[in-house]
């Protein structure tokens, strides 16, 4: 997916496409807690990440982070008045499209004041993650977009100013815990639990020389991080066996652990490896180029598909049989991510405008 300046990453495509999987995943198995049980764990390994697929929430803003980060380096005069036009120009229409979308369902299916209920629903989304198909990630974005200007001025300064917001965080989140008994609710939904992710991936990017074909690390921080996430899927996963919201104190520090991790794992794939065009590539390259419409359209269809597969085709109770279902399943969404960026977003993307200056010293 190209930015506004025309500068296209492809390592950033393949991550969002594994990141567009996860979350496609996590809805395909245990949508409405089916069809495949929560209590199910798969063997220590990649395998865990996919039964908790919800993890790839926090790769795609860790990963926003990194490209911000990278997009804005060395820039100046940056008018970040442009900057949120642009964001919106990529974000809104086809936001808006999803929830007049939803809001026609809900009409067919017998609910009144569905125009008053979505019209409210999208001016409180800007503040509260209520908008519908997964568009509550959106409204931590924008959270993130309007911070950008703050966490680039106290990085300019040290690195240390950033590390000290996620302290901050940490702590509103420990509180947080204390005074409720839970903290699932701002850690998994809310900047309070996300910016982890977006300012370590900013540092990400700022480290990544640390990371560049550093594999032993990589592999190090891999191995520990799947085997929390091992403990955690063992346990109960997102709602640790107790329903939801977890009263498990691990969402404290579970958003940074995901940030620490995916920061390392996105500087360590960009920088240690070329990214040459081949089927596997660019079969990624064109999933993550699709991968916000995909992400929005997933949940008109995931659910059901999933339940009909089991009731009437196939018994997908068991991960190992679910998954290789899932799979084909999700192939067959790219061509709906196709005609959504041609006729949706690319009309509205050509009005988007470069909002940042290179310094003499940087051109070429």
């Amino acid at each position: 997916m190209k930015s506004t300046s025309g500068e296209h990453y492809v390592a950033f495509d393949h991550i969002r496409a594994i990141a567009l999987f996860l979350v496609f995943e996590w809805h395909f198995m245990h949508g409405n807690g089916h069809p495949v049980p929560l209590q199910g764990s798969p063997f220590w390994g990649p395998l865990v990440l996919i039964d908790e697929g919800h993890v790839g929430v926090a790769l795609f803003m860790t990963l926003s982070g990194y490209l911000f980060a990278k997009l804005l380096h060395n820039k100046e005069s940056i008018n970040y008045r442009l900057f949120l036009r642009n964001r919106v120009l990529r974000l809104f229409p086809l936001l808006i499209l999803v929830m007049v979308l939803s809001a026609v369902l809900k009409a067919f299916q017998g609910e009144e004041y569905v125009v008053v209920l979505t019209l409210l629903t999208f001016i409180e989304g800007f503040i509260l993650p209520t908008w519908p198909n997964g568009g509550w990630s959106i409204t931590t974005e924008l959270h993130f977009y309007i911070l950008l200007p703050i966490l680039r001025a106290l990085k300019e300064r040290s690195s240390l100013f950033l590390l000290l917001l996620i302290a901050l965080a940490f702590g509103i989140r420990t509180l947080f815990f204390s005074i409720q008994g839970e903290v699932q609710s701002i850690a998994y939904w809310t900047i309070l639990g996300r910016i982890d992710q977006f300012v370590l991936g900013i540092l990400g990017f700022y480290w990544s020389g640390f990371f560049k074909k550093n594999h032993v690390l990589i592999a190090f921080i891999s191995a520990f991080f799947l085997s929390i996430y091992y403990w955690f899927n063992v346990n109960g996963g997102f709602s640790m066996l107790e329903g939801y919201p977890s009263h498990s104190s691990i969402w404290i520090w579970l958003p940074t652990a995901e940030g620490i991790t995916f920061a390392a794992l996105i500087a360590w794939y960009e920088t240690s490896f070329t990214h040459q065009q081949g089927i596997l590539s660019n079969t990624l390259s064109t999933i993550g180029e699709y991968s916000y419409s995909l992400y929005l359209f997933h949940y008109f269809f995931v659910f059901d598909v999933a339940k009909y597969i089991d009731k009437h085709l196939l018994d997908i109770s068991d991960f190992y049989v679910a998954l290789p279902i899932s799979i084909i399943v999700f192939l067959a969404m790219v061509p709906i991510g196709m005609l959504s960026m041609k006729f949706i977003e690319a009309p509205f993307l050509r009005y988007r405008k470069p909002y940042y200056k290179t310094p003499k010293s940087f051109q070429r």
